[in-house]
């Protein structure tokens, strides 16, 4: 019997186009500081060196609860939600989209199994060295290149998972694309984003608040909207502080 390929031999053969593998990653952006140009201060600091170390465990938990308020989930809480929602099983395939230092990626691998694929893609080439110093379950990968563009083989994914990031991409339209292109039928999508509130004064400083951040602030309903446009079905949302958590399915061919 041939041996098992490795999650990163079995990322490898989904990467649409011949990528090394550099410092135990898959590296299609190479020398590149980062996917195209930073959108705003908070991008910027993903790129540097100090802020993963200090990501998880602290900077990622207080940005979420600005975000999401009181009455938000926790860190963890966010994680076991994600899980929950994408419904993952032994042997599937799922991208978690701008991972940081790994934390929902390797919850989802020991979801999908040894013979599963968890596949922790994100553009800053500190954040992936620094999930690669946690313990990773042996069917984590990581896979540094565009999260707007994910250069993975259509129709290749069981699951997407995109938390505190949409918000920062120049093109966050474009990644849903992407996003529904990976997608199998059947396939599962879960989102956190933010969510602008509808109160007048409080929608102003909202937008204030983005602008000055880099960060876009969504429309209440706007992420939902979006999926149903591009033929998700079974969309929920919830809203807590100015976030969004939205999730949907991928009709499956009769």
């Amino acid at each position: 019997m041939p041996p098992h390929p490795s999650a990163q031999q079995r990322l490898t053969a989904l990467v649409r186009e011949p990528a090394p593998s550099a410092s135990g990653f898959v590296d299609v952006l190479g020398e590149a500081p980062q996917a195209g140009p930073p959108t705003g201060l908070t991008q910027r600091l993903m790129s540097t060196t100090l802020l993963p170390q200090v990501y998880e465990h602290y900077w990622r938990p207080l940005l979420g609860r600005v975000l999401k308020g009181v009455t938000g989930p926790s860190m963890d809480g966010e994680v076991r939600l994600a899980t929950e929602l994408l419904d993952l099983r032994p042997g599937e395939v799922v991208l978690d989209v701008a991972c940081g230092t790994g934390r929902f990626t390797r919850t989802f691998g020991t979801a999908v199994g040894p013979d599963g694929l968890a596949i922790g893609l994100d553009g800053a080439r500190a954040m992936l060295d620094r999930a690669l110093a946690e313990s990773n379950p042996p069917a984590v990968a990581y896979l540094r290149a565009d999260a707007v563009e994910p250069p993975l083989e259509p129709s290749t994914v069981d699951a997407v998972c995109c938390f505190a990031a949409l918000h920062m991409f120049a093109e966050p339209e474009r990644a849903l694309d992407s996003f529904a292109r990976l997608l199998r039928p059947g396939g599962r999508i879960v989102l956190l984003t933010s969510a602008r509130r509808d109160w007048q004064p409080a929608r102003l400083a909202d937008t204030a608040g983005g602008i000055l951040s880099g960060q876009r602030m969504f429309d209440r309903g706007e992420i939902a909207a979006s999926l149903r446009a591009r033929g998700f079905g079974q969309v929920r949302a919830r809203y807590f502080g100015v976030a969004q958590l939205v999730s949907g399915r991928v009709d499956a061919l009769e």
